[in-house]
């Protein structure tokens, strides 16, 4: 027994300082009957000691587990008589410093693991691991313990970091405060107006920088609460505005890529076929092995000519790789001669003539004896005809496209270069508004550029493009913001990152999670 006792407090140190009785272990757990040394204790509302014993009686703690298992300590505590006839209490129970707290069912080493678990998982997920590595407990004892977690001390940081999350999207908003300094969250409100921002500023002045997204709420309310404060508009943001402004333009002058899809004259001549290469097939395979070879010869590569052309990419290196089209046409075995070909020295004579209907050519050789139908000449004359063959080329989508003007160049694909440069030499408009777009996304990956804003805005009014002035009108009306943001290192990045790890902590609790709950996991999650 008595080694048991010292195996005992040697893995459970909090427990020194009782007199252990008793060790029973039954099944999967451990029970440990304890009793206090003390002869004497403070009164817990007014702190007068007393020696005068009350009584006693048994407190059941569910303790940490014990080699896989669970410890369930037996507390003999005493109660005392309190001697302050002017105390509200006439008696009270002795506490354990490090062991228990008032009307606690768990030791305080095991709440403090409860606690970690239900901050870092909520309420199912965290009963699951607690009942592996902790106590057995139950999810609505995990969230009471969250809730009863006292709130971090009030900070006024010198730089504060604005932005709204939702509590239910579409419906319904809050906003997360962050010290950009300890990129620590400080508080959550429970909305995104300006008033609730203004009001928080009041109650903690000292902020001398916001950072915040171009949202005019959180402008307004910066200015109202803190009409001293430098605010920051934050890069990403500014970048994200001008994408969806010049994706607008690009969707309108898709118009002008479609209308020169033909990338070589090469694509609609004519081909000159000899017999038994005949057919819709024939015409068609002539076809694409010209557009593939006009496109590889304007450098694409096989990947980008096939995305160009839509089609696969085996296919593709096949038409490429092929010197001829006849090589892919080859003969068919199994093929009959034609029905036509009697006539195709008189279709041929009638085509350099100048006659190209179909119906006044199927009427001449009807009256000379051919007695095939006219789908067999509809497909040679697709084949002999002199009339070019339109050959469609896909256009790149307007994100597409957009995508590649926003990317630095030094970070775009080889055929993503040339298919941009390509785009840019077909639509003039859309030439002007890649070189706005790249000299603002400039301005924005290099700090300290805020004196060039006003250049750009001149340069963006001009433009002639409604899209663009009206992006160009917003960064005037939110031109300091804007300045700074584009001269000081402070960004919302660190604000960005608190969000995200917000919706993880929403869907841990399957976003059923009350305002003043999600409050607390936000604020003490580390």
């Amino acid at each position: 027994m008595g080694a048991r006792v010292e195996i005992i407090l040697a893995l459970l140190p909090h427990l020194v300082g009782l007199r252990l009785e008793a060790v029973v272990v039954r099944g999967v757990g451990v029970r440990i009957d304890a009793a206090t040394k003390t002869v004497r204790a403070a009164c817990g509302a007014c702190g007068t000691w007393s020696t005068t014993l009350h009584g006693s009686y048994v407190r059941r703690l569910a303790d940490v587990r014990l080699g896989g298992h669970e410890v369930l300590v037996a507390l003999t505590v005493r109660r005392f008589t309190c001697v302050n006839v002017g105390c509200r209490r006439r008696t009270f129970v002795e506490q354990v410093p490090g062991l228990t707290r008032r009307y606690a069912r768990h030791t305080v080493l095991a709440a403090g693991d409860l606690q970690a678990v239900a901050v870092a998982l909520g309420g199912r997920p965290g009963t699951r691991l607690a009942h592996r590595v902790a106590v057995s407990v139950s999810r609505m004892t995990l969230i009471r313990m969250i809730r009863r977690m006292p709130d971090p001390p009030p900070v006024t940081p010198t730089v504060l970091g604005v932005d709204d999350f939702a509590r239910r999207r579409g419906h319904r908003y809050a906003t997360v405060l962050i010290d950009m300094h300890t990129r620590r969250p400080i508080d959550v409100l429970p909305d995104r107006t300006a008033d609730t921002l203004a009001a928080w500023l009041r109650e903690h002045p000292g902020v001398q920088i916001i950072c915040r997204d171009r949202g005019g709420s959180y402008a307004d309310g910066a200015r109202k609460g803190a009409p001293d404060a430098v605010q920051v508009a934050d890069r990403w943001h500014l970048l994200k505005n001008l994408s969806d402004t010049i994706e607008k333009v690009v969707r309108g002058h898709r118009r002008c890529l479609r209308e020169h899809t033909d990338p070589m004259s090469a694509l609609s001549a004519p081909v000159t076929t000899e017999p038994g290469t005949t057919g819709r097939r024939a015409a068609n395979t002539r076809q694409r092995h010209a557009a593939v070879h006009a496109l590889r010869a304007e450098g694409l590569s096989i990947s980008a000519t096939a995305r160009r052309l839509d089609m696969n990419v085996r296919t593709a290196r096949k038409y490429a790789h092929a010197v001829t089209a006849e090589a892919l046409i080859g003969p068919n075995a199994s093929s009959r001669p034609s029905v036509l070909a009697p006539f195709h020295s008189y279709l041929r004579q009638r085509l350099t003539d100048g006659v190209h209907h179909t119906a006044d050519l199927h009427a001449e050789i009807l009256a000379r004896g051919y007695q095939g139908s006219l789908r067999v000449l509809k497909d040679w004359l697709t084949t002999n005809r002199t009339r070019p063959t339109p050959v469609t080329v896909r256009v790149p989508s307007a994100r597409r496209i957009t995508a590649w003007i926003m990317r630095p160049g030094h970070k775009l694909a080889d055929d993503d270069r040339i298919n941009l440069a390509d785009a840019r030499s077909r639509c003039l408009d859309l030439d002007a508004v890649a070189d706005l777009a790249r000299g603002f996304a400039a301005l924005v990956r290099h700090q300290g550029t805020g004196q060039h804003l006003d250049a750009w805005i001149e340069r963006a009014r001009n433009a002639g493009y409604p899209e663009v002035r009206g992006f160009a009108a917003g960064l005037i009306s939110d031109r300091d913001a804007v300045v700074a943001g584009l001269t000081q290192r402070w960004s919302s990045g660190p604000v960005e990152g608190h969000v995200n790890r917000i919706k993880t902590i929403k869907r841990q609790m399957y976003g059923r999670a009350n305002l003043d709950l999600l409050r607390k996991r936000v604020l003490a999650t580390p």
